[in-house]
């Protein structure tokens, strides 16, 4: 019987030599480990690295550390409370502690962000921080000045060779888990997702039940991301559809209008549903050729969506 870890956890890298990253960041967070790692806001899209970075750097040196989902634990009783005793002690070892705050830019920036920005002063001698966000703007200025940045782009010179070296990672995790798999389909998977690393290897552990990895998975991975946002909306789950919209930015908004389009009758209960839905998706099509923020175009429209129609 096969274990039922998540492949992204149970193949996480422990060091920065085995992260996938461009030569200028695999530099950079090599010298944060060889000379001290300052307080870091790691921003970038979804499933580029940035936790898997922060992890393996405090790995490398042997920090003790917690992590923090912001998205999750975003109320300011989790700063006043759980960060705040890790902080306030010593490691066994009387070494430097860490927090990571995962999704950072999901955090009040009225009350928890400023509450972070005084508790990075109050424990600066014996605890640092590493910040992760998708959207740096959505930090306050006060954590901008108190971190150092890194961006997570991938350089167009190198975007080859990161996609050949995730490769080989993937083909290492097939192989080791026993899953016969097609090289063309998994090169296609990659550059269809590129570089949401974390993606990718979800998307391949949740089709390699059969053991096998064929063309059948592109397919089927349009299909499951509809039916993924179809179920969130009937539920008037909010966060797991602003989630999706994060990651389906690789594809185009329209042609995301146009599926649910074509399934109206699959979709939604009713002629006044239907037809609402039918204003609304032409709406947003139209905006989406003007506006500078697609995700928040594409959310809205879900979200009115949401609102005023009825699923089956």
């Amino acid at each position: 019987m096969k274990e039922t870890f998540l492949w992204v956890e149970k193949y996480r890298p422990k060091s920065i030599h085995d992260c996938v990253l461009s030569k200028s960041h695999k530099k950079t967070f090599s010298e944060f480990v060889k000379n001290g790692i300052p307080n870091l806001l790691l921003t970038g899209g979804p499933g580029v690295g940035k936790t898997t970075v922060a992890k393996a750097m405090l790995d490398e040196i042997g920090y003790d550390y917690i992590l923090i989902n912001g998205s999750e634990e975003s109320g300011i009783d989790v700063l006043r409370n759980k960060m705040k005793n890790f902080a306030s002690t010593m490691s066994l070892e009387g070494s430097r502690k860490f927090i990571i705050i995962d999704e950072a830019d999901y955090l009040n920036p009225q009350s928890t962000q400023p509450a972070l920005r005084g508790m990075i002063e109050e424990f600066h001698k014996n605890c640092g921080f590493i910040l992760t966000c998708n959207f740096k703007n959505r930090i306050i200025d006060p954590l901008h000045s108190r971190c150092s940045v890194v961006e997570f782009s991938v350089p167009k010179e190198e975007k080859q060779t990161l996609a050949q070296d995730f490769m080989k990672s993937v083909k290492n995790v097939l192989t080791t888990e026993n899953i016969e798999h097609d090289d063309r389909v998994i090169a296609e998977l990659i550059m269809k997702f590129f570089p949401d690393w974390r993606r990718c290897l979800n998307e391949l552990q949740r089709y390699s039940a059969s053991g096998q990895i064929d063309g059948g998975i592109l397919v089927n991975l349009s299909e499951k991301n509809m039916k993924d946002l179809i179920l969130f909306m009937k539920e008037k789950d909010f966060k797991s559809v602003r989630k999706w919209c994060v990651n389906n930015l690789d594809n185009d908004p329209t042609r995301i209008f146009r599926k649910i389009y074509d399934n109206l009758y699959h979709y939604f209960e009713g002629g006044h549903s239907i037809a609402t839905s039918v204003l609304i998706l032409a709406d947003y099509q139209y905006k989406s050729a003007f506006v500078a923020d697609q995700e928040i175009n594409l959310l809205a429209c879900l979200t009115q969506i949401m609102g005023e129609c009825k699923f089956k």
